[in-house]
């Protein structure tokens, strides 16, 4: 049984993590670290809670979860993997590459695992992407938009969208279609990005676009805060046709409502969102894959009990985290940038 702790009682934990620790069999959610105890005790009163993390008990822990906003997650992942216990870490991992590069470094002197929860790489549309790349039902791939757009464009008062270390909609979203290239190309060639504040008032980036450039694939990543009609998720192009996919995974919205996840159908998404393959000369359907976050957790478990592959290797974690300094560079420079060039860029 993996004893284990969550850091922060915000959006992620209860969204994300609560949920599948109370379900999961190898796991045993005991601990909470969050500034108002009082009211999160309501919720879990079977849950020991304290306001500051040295009060955990960590003699009585085997992981920690960190879900706290994004400028703490070095120190207090780096906290936690001093004191002996294995680390998730909510993405963005860390702000800069000399912090991601220290905490494998200390995760290797403990002799414990350290994970970024980048959970995206088990949504449906995702999962059904990487099987036509597998099975060339587009021949040879030669191009992949991918992107996360919504329609937001009011400033919320909320963290995200005020200025501080790790904040805007490029570290909010990015992590997620930068570790999916990754997933899938890994390490490009060149970068290229253009990041922008374009709504009224905002004092944080909320547009982006990065082109990742392979030697023979295009990834084009972006977001904007403007999409107020369907939303293409995926346009995957190749030498024997192309798949066009509308619509988000449809799991966060089934967590936010409380849906059950052990219910047969979880991750199963309407067919009117399921994509199109175009060939030559003819065209046809494709029904999304089933979305599924438990295999993240089930293979953490496999993970710490049984010494099997972290689900989201640490290196891949750390390139995530090169990307995204690069692109704030080459938005800022205007002007590509090599990744043979810059093998120690630091978030600008």
């Amino acid at each position: 049984m993996i004893r284990t702790a969550i850091v922060a009682y915000g959006f992620s934990a209860q969204t994300f993590h609560i949920p599948y620790l109370q379900i999961e069999p190898n796991f045993l959610w005991s601990h909470m670290v969050t500034s108002k105890p009082e009211a999160f005790a309501l919720n879990h009163p079977d849950i020991s809670v304290v306001p500051v993390l040295a009060d955990l008990a960590f003699d009585r822990l085997d992981l920690v979860v960190i879900t706290s906003p994004n400028h703490a997650h070095f120190e207090q992942a780096k906290y936690c993997l001093e004191q002996g216990c294995h680390v998730i870490v909510e993405k963005p991992f860390v702000l800069s590459v000399e912090q991601a590069e220290a905490l494998k470094a200390v995760a290797q002197r403990w002799q414990r695992q350290l994970i970024v929860f980048q959970n995206r790489r088990w949504d449906g549309d995702f999962l059904t992407i990487q099987g036509l790349i597998d099975n060339r039902a587009v021949g040879q791939v030669k191009r992949l938009v991918s992107r996360f757009d919504r329609f937001r464009p009011e400033v919320r008062s909320r963290w995200r969208e005020q200025r501080g270390q790790g904040t805007g909609i490029t570290w909010d979203l990015a992590p997620h279609l930068i570790d999916q290239a990754i997933a899938l190309f890994g390490r490009p060639d060149t970068l290229m990005a253009n990041i922008r504040c374009l709504r009224d008032d905002a004092e944080v980036d909320d547009n982006f676009e990065i082109w990742l450039d392979y030697e023979r694939v295009q990834v084009v990543l972006g977001s904007s805060s403007f999409s107020a009609g369907p939303n293409q998720r995926f346009a995957l192009e190749g030498s024997a046709g192309s798949f066009v996919k509308f619509g988000l995974d449809v799991q966060e919205g089934a967590l936010k409502l409380g849906q059950d996840i052990l219910d047969e159908r979880w991750g199963q998404e309407s067919d009117e969102y399921w994509g199109i393959l175009y060939q030559a000369h003819q065209s046809k359907v494709v029904t999304t894959k089933p979305g599924n976050y438990g295999a993240f957790w089930h293979q953490v478990a496999l993970c710490l009990e049984e010494g099997a592959q972290s689900p989201v290797p640490i290196d891949d974690a750390i390139l995530g985290i090169r990307l995204l300094a690069l692109a704030q560079q080459s938005s800022q420079q205007g002007r590509r940038l090599s990744l043979a060039d810059d093998d120690h860029t630091e978030n600008a």
